[in-house]
């Protein structure tokens, strides 16, 4: 039944891809640079800067593969966009929760299995269009843990599109996405066990990476 329903999932969201994303290009992405960059095959992180609802949109209308979104519960809620977390498999977070195993486990059995796993680190959309939100380490507890590699994007002028203060959507050709060179942390794969600072440090690597290629300023790294 498992290998029934995910063949359903990656029909649905191919076929979604194939109508839609042609669409959003046209209308709201202007270019792309480093899509070679996103490994053909295999598990990785994709994890990137957050200022509007159309980061994850664009990103699914140009990515070669299918990914997986950590998503916060309320598209899970939302009667117009829960069919669309369903049907495109994405992966529901309850932020407010404090056990978080459930859903680890979901995202390391995805990577183990060798998909592709969406993460917005700094865990909602970020009010100011210029400054990044402070992370959260989880990118780079899954990194270590899974023992795959972080592929840094940097997204420019989805706020100016939507930002999280607008109900509609702009009609402009304005969005870019910059994808970076893999991130891998190898030297950390065999440690037993890394301390909060040592996640921190690694996170804000990724973040300092993903600063370079949106634009935006990160004023909360440590190294």
């Amino acid at each position: 039944m498992r290998q029934y329903d995910n063949f359903f999932l990656e029909l649905i969201y191919h076929l979604l891809r194939l109508v839609f994303g042609p669409i959003v290009r046209l209308i709201w992405i202007k270019n792309v640079t480093g899509i070679q960059n996103i490994p053909s095959h295999g598990p990785a992180i994709i994890a990137f800067n957050h200022q509007s609802y159309f980061d994850f949109l664009c990103f699914i209308a140009i990515c070669p593969r299918h990914i997986h979104y950590l998503s916060a519960e309320k598209f899970f809620s939302n009667i117009f966009w829960l069919p669309f977390m369903k049907v495109t498999g994405q992966i529901k977070v309850e932020r407010h929760r404090v056990d978080h195993r459930p859903v680890n486990n979901i995202v390391l059995d995805h990577l183990n299995s060798g998909k592709l796993i969406g993460i917005f680190p700094e865990g909602t959309r970020a009010s100011d269009k210029n400054i990044m939100l402070k992370a959260f380490t989880g990118v780079a507890k899954y990194a270590t843990k899974a023992k795959v590699p972080i592929i840094p994007v940097g997204i420019k002028g989805s706020y100016e599109i939507m930002s999280r203060f607008d109900k509609i959507p702009k009609l402009k050709k304005n969005i870019s996405i910059n994808i970076g060179s893999s991130i891998k942390f190898n030297t950390y794969y065999d440690k037993t066990k890394l301390n909060k600072k040592s996640f921190r440090l690694l996170t804000d690597k990724v973040m300092n990476e993903i600063s370079k290629l949106s634009g935006k300023f990160y004023p909360h790294s440590t190294i």
